[in-house]
């Protein structure tokens, strides 16, 4: 049973990393550091107070950048890495309790991040071209708050998280396909 909770928890918390990658990085820094949440050597440091400090200053940055039309675009292009390598270790810090081999959790984690990230970075561009970059600030702040409430549920509710995780891809499959129709008709 363990072995599923963290499993799901880490799907949890790699899928809210392709969304924003420093709140999941946060919310887990924070819990570990409130002694919430244990996490073995290496991943502890993200509780350090330095580090903690560094990922909320990136992380600020990153929550104003990407509210403005271009500025947002650029950094998906960097958030290719950043999110991909964010969900990779927060894929082992959580699965290395359940004692998920690191590599294969390494691996996981980047293909999960990386593929929300991925299909996030395609579908913004929908936003801004049909609403002139009107839409961006709000399309912004809902995939912040989906990323908040997947990194909480996958600590606290892991099998909600996986769920939640779910609905964010058929969701943003739903935009895809729509999105793909329109350019055809």
């Amino acid at each position: 049973m363990e072995l599923l909770s963290g499993l799901l928890s880490s799907l949890g918390l790699s899928g809210a990393a392709g969304l924003n990658a420093y709140i999941p990085l946060l919310v887990v820094g924070l819990l570990s550091r409130s002694g919430v949440l244990h996490l073995s050597a290496p991943y502890d440091l993200l509780g350090n107070p330095w580090v903690l400090l560094g990922v909320g200053v990136l992380g600020l940055l990153d929550f104003v950048g990407d509210k403005i039309p271009g500025v947002d675009h650029a950094l998906h292009l960097v958030g290719g890495v950043v999110n991909a390598a964010a969900g990779a270790v927060l894929f082992t810090a959580q699965a290395g309790i359940a004692d998920v081999p690191p590599a294969l959790s390494l691996a996981l984690g980047l293909l999960v991040a990386g593929g929300v990230h991925t299909t996030r970075a395609a579908i913004r561009p929908l936003a801004t071209a049909t609403t002139g970059g009107l839409a961006n600030p709000v399309v912004s702040t809902a995939e912040d708050g989906a990323s908040l409430t997947l990194s909480l549920l996958a600590v606290f509710a892991p099998l909600l998280a996986a769920l939640g995780l779910a609905g964010v891809l058929v969701l943003a499959y739903r935009l895809w396909a729509g999105r793909r129709a329109r350019r055809v008709t």
